[in-house]
């Protein structure tokens, strides 16, 4: 069954779904943009969390509790830095929806939420992180084992970014 994907624009902190899925860094330790929001939102817990699992190799993912925030539990993972897509970092990305989506089923979780990763400080072009996301995303939601994907975009330029890529792959979204 082909389930629905969203492209959203919205501030992934407040979705309550099963797992949102945190731009991290190696250290899991948090940082800046999502990756700060996200464990602002969640509170103490989630760093204490993060520090038992020694962190977590680009496009690995790994699962904590959600603590404070409305889903229950935050997959974190780690993107590549852009550096000219000559360092495997396509490959990279793709892992990193697809580790998600392992954990998530593993779990049992039906419904996930993505920002747009290693897109901020990472560096990575929007236009192809997008084409990206959507392929690793459509595949998913062909699969039938989630009843909810989201790709929830901070800003209206990437949420815009996401839309198109989607028109121009032919893959059917709601807004």
């Amino acid at each position: 069954m082909n389930r629905s994907i969203e492209i959203i624009q919205g501030d992934i902190t407040t979705l309550a779904v099963d797992a949102i899925v945190n731009a991290g860094n190696n250290t899991l330790l948090g940082g800046g943009g999502v990756d700060g929001a996200i464990h602002r939102a969640a509170g103490p817990h989630l760093l204490q969390e993060c520090a038992t699992l020694g962190g977590c190799p680009t496009g690995e993912a790994r699962i904590t509790k959600g603590y404070n925030l409305p889903a229950r539990f935050v997959i974190h993972t780690v993107g590549p830095v852009w550096h000219g897509g000559v360092q495997n970092e396509a490959a990279l990305l793709a892992a990193c929806y697809r580790n998600s989506f392992t954990l998530a089923r593993a779990e049992g979780l039906r419904s996930i939420a993505f920002p747009a990763i290693s897109c901020g400080v990472y560096g990575y072009p929007m236009q192809q992180a997008a084409e990206i996301a959507l392929t690793c995303v459509h595949s998913e939601a062909t699969s039938g084992d989630f009843e909810r994907i989201i790709l929830i975009q901070f800003s209206e330029p990437a949420l815009v970014c996401h839309q198109n890529a989607a028109r121009r792959l032919g893959i059917s979204f709601t807004q």
